[in-house]
């Protein structure tokens, strides 16, 4: 089996639980390839049994379109066609680094420096 890494748009999870039966499908939007999609190319992958509800998990988080990295493994699947398999799915966006400190105000009142002169003498 290989595995891949790639970057497309989240569109949507879905989670199917019946019986004994708990899957989990992610949709994609990849770019069209201008002859049999116009819009977003649509993409479906299953994700793998062991890796479930961690993926369930990030999928709460992402916005509709947002860039998502997918990890998968390409099993063989009917035809010879390649069958994708979700291992692992965070956000692109670049981690943000702790929010930069405020800015004092510029209205600020200084610091007396220095000693003050007596109140009770002047």
């Amino acid at each position: 089996m290989a595995r891949t890494t790639m970057e497309l748009a989240f569109i949507s999870a879905e989670r199917v639980k019946f019986d004994n039966v708990d899957l989990i499908k992610l949709y994609f939007g990849d770019e069209p390839d201008g002859e049999k999609d116009l819009g977003v190319s649509l993409l479906s992958m299953q994700v793998s049994e062991e890796v479930r509800e961690e993926v369930w998990s990030a999928c709460k988080g992402f916005d509709v379109l947002e860039s998502v990295r997918v990890t998968a493994e390409i099993e063989r699947g009917s035809k010879n066609a390649g069958k994708f398999i979700v291992l692992h799915v965070e956000s692109a966006k670049p981690a943000q680094a702790g929010k930069p400190a405020p800015q004092q105000s510029a209205q600020q009142q200084p610091k007396p420096t220095g000693t003050q002169p007596d109140a009770a003498k002047a």
